[in-house]
């Protein structure tokens, strides 16, 4: 997940940063806006990370940053899951990582979490800022496009255009006309790792009904193992003891929450819309650094302000609704029993809207009703089936 991994924020002591943890995570997906919600939390914690971030910048060289960063998200994920079990006795409501999903997060591990982050480091040392800022916003456009072309996931039309809405928002909010321009081999490099954050996107896509807490434990105790070798490897100091607990706290929430929560909205979104509202991050950013640097609004702000409005917008309405036939299927996944698809009994009786996990099996159905591409509804479509968008 992308524009790489090395932004943060920061919480205090275990007992506060479980208990945000269960107010930002445990919270109810019951809604039919919950995916787009908790994509948009994702984005915003992501967001305002980049302003806290540049404060440790004058202090801690950005490898080592980025390894804390790394660091903090699997430390602190690890540490909710064991105070979790600690605490409580009642059953497991999401479902464990099995053999199967291995080479999908080992494959999204290599892709976001060691080939991009090199490839943008190689590119950085020969692209011009200005151009750095505005290729970063393709891997929105890139997890569309391999999430249609690779992953065959349905982009209605209004869907496209939401995710050119967001990028063009986020073309002008980084556009900087005085900066020095320039296309080269390092530019390629850093689209190149755009590609991968995509690529690492719709990888994560296919585990995405797993533990999201495993998921991001995994990934950020791995690739911020990797970041924290490759700073010894190249002589790269860490900080003291201070910026080294600041850098863990910070990667903590925006990246650890903030990841669990992307995972989440992968679920029922597809990559290619959550991508397009993770694209938001930048402008939440932006947002932040008024505030906390004091700097004024430029007019490419204002003027990002309404596209990325209209992406939002559009993904938040978009409806999607015919007739669809479910195959035979066998699989592990935290569900409730309300949602139309998972009516199967249990020996003892279970509240209808009681999350839990276990195998299970989906009997072959037709029916018609609102769907999104998650893990149930990735069937083809005949050309004159579209997506719109309804105030309803």
């Amino acid at each position: 997940m992308g524009c790489s991994i090395t932004w943060g924020f920061a919480c205090g002591s275990r007992q506060s940063y479980n208990g945000m943890v269960m107010r930002i995570i445990r919270r109810s997906g019951k809604h039919a806006h919950q995916p787009v919600i908790d994509a948009l939390l994702a984005a915003a914690l992501f967001g305002v990370s980049a302003p806290l971030a540049k404060l440790l910048l004058g202090s801690v060289e950005p490898i080592p940053l980025a390894a804390l960063l790394y660091l903090g998200a699997g430390l602190g994920v690890v540490s909710y899951i064991i105070w979790a079990r600690v605490s409580t006795t009642s059953e497991r409501s999401e479902a464990g990582l099995d053999r199967g999903d291995l080479p999908w997060l080992a494959a999204a591990i290599l892709a976001g979490g060691v080939v991009a982050p090199i490839l943008l480091l190689y590119g950085l040392r020969a692209t011009p800022a200005a151009t750095t800022a505005l290729l970063l916003n393709f891997e929105v456009v890139a997890t569309g496009v391999i999430a249609a072309l690779l992953f065959r996931e349905f982009i209605g039309r209004w869907t496209w255009v939401a995710i050119a809405a967001v990028t063009a928002g986020s073309i002008l909010l980084t556009l900087n006309l005085s900066g020095r321009w320039g296309i080269s081999t390092g530019a390629l490099l850093v689209a190149a790792a755009c590609l991968m954050w995509g690529l690492d996107n719709n990888l994560t896509r296919h585990i995405s009904l797993k533990d999201p807490k495993r998921i991001v434990a995994i990934k950020g105790l791995v690739a911020g193992g990797f970041s924290a070798v490759l700073a010894v490897a190249l002589g790269r100091p860490f900080p003291g003891v201070r910026y080294i607990l600041l850098g863990l706290l910070l990667g903590s929430v925006s990246y650890g929450i903030s990841i669990v929560l992307f995972v989440r909205a992968l679920r029922h979104l597809g990559a290619a819309r959550t991508g397009a509202l993770f694209g938001m991050a930048p402008f939440i950013g932006a947002a932040i650094s008024l505030v906390v640097f004091r700097d004024l609004p430029t007019l490419s702000f204002f003027l990002s302000l309404p596209l990325l409005g209209i992406g939002a917008g559009i993904l938040f309405s978009e409806r999607h609704r015919h007739p669809h036939a479910h195959q035979l299927l066998m699989h592990t996944h935290a569900h409730t029993h309300d949602d139309g698809h998972h009516e199967h009994t249990h020996a003892r009786e279970i509240p209808l809207d009681h999350q839990h996990s276990h195998q299970h099996v989906h009997v072959p159905t037709t029916h018609t009703h609102s769907h999104r591409p998650d893990i149930h509804h990735r069937h083809a479509h005949k050309p004159s089936v579209e997506n719109t968008i309804s105030d309803t």
